[in-house]
């Protein structure tokens, strides 16, 4: 298989890797290939990726850069064709820009469900259930079915029900994209709260760089055909954020063109 020699990373406020933690992810040299002979489709190509505990990490590029099936490969949902993928030790939990919850089940039983596969004790699954609804601020619509939420509320159910899986590694594809700007708003708050009150560690994918930027401790760009880490930006902005915040903006400028290079590069997405 030939590949392309890799583009050079170029860092923003480089961090100091001597006082890093142990990664919870860690992808070494990895790349995924769909398909035999002349149909096979090098999807990514030698990424090199690590996620501290506890790191909100932002993945971000154009439409089919690979962004979904890097997340894939890290659930364990896809194998890689060359390299290696390491979660230390760590429940992963997966979410969807849709958040398929069950429609015959109220709230509190979609949050509930996964615990229950796992056998937990009934008792113990109505304290866990009480609390992540909590944590959503959802406690009110316990008994509501989903057809009787709004969009973001949805989303949330979804966080939730993510979160009731025990996940300390929290995979996110895209899940407000759907939204519109408001909710998105709200729920990136919401997102950034909870993270924060449960130390979980988040690798986030989205298309939208001012997001990435709000959210991330870091962003990691991704460009296309095959998809491959081009530049990995710390950003070092004063939490809360907000998308309209000056420092959000510059930041989110400067990537928005180098996606442009790398777009012109490899043609339109």
């Amino acid at each position: 298989m030939s590949v392309i020699a890799l583009h050079r990373r170029t860092a923003i406020a480089p961090r100091d890797d001597s006082v890093a933690e142990r990664p919870v992810i860690h992808l070494r040299g990895v790349s995924k290939v769909f398909g035999q002979g002349p149909d096979a489709l090098l999807a990514v190509d030698r990424i090199d990726l690590a996620v501290r505990p506890s790191e909100f990490v932002c993945v971000l590029g154009a439409s089919g850069c690979g962004k979904s099936t890097l997340l894939s490969l890290i659930a364990g949902l896809e194998k890689p064709t060359v390299g290696t993928v390491e979660v230390a030790h760590r429940q992963t939990s997966l979410m969807f820009q849709e958040p398929a919850l069950l429609p015959w089940l109220t709230v509190e039983r979609n949050v509930d469900l996964p615990m229950r596969l796992h056998h937990v004790p009934a008792a113990e699954r109505r304290d866990e259930v009480d609390r992540l609804l909590g944590l959503v601020h959802l406690q009110q619509f316990a008994r509501r079915r989903p057809h009787e939420l709004s969009g973001g509320m949805r989303q949330r159910v979804a966080l939730a029900r993510a979160l009731a899986q025990r996940a300390d590694v929290l995979l996110m594809d895209e899940p407000f994209a759907a939204l519109d700007a408001i909710t998105r708003d709200v729920l990136h708050d919401d997102l950034t709260r909870i993270w924060e009150q449960t130390a979980v560690s988040v690798v986030f994918v989205t298309h939208n760089v001012r997001e990435a930027v709000r959210l991330g401790d870091r962003v990691i760009l991704m460009g296309s055909r095959p998809g491959r880490v081009v530049l990995e930006i710390d950003v070092d902005i004063p939490r809360p954020r907000r998308t309209d915040d000056a420092s959000v903006a510059t930041l989110a400028a400067t990537i928005i063109d180098r996606l442009r290079e790398e777009i012109s590069v490899h043609g339109r997405p």
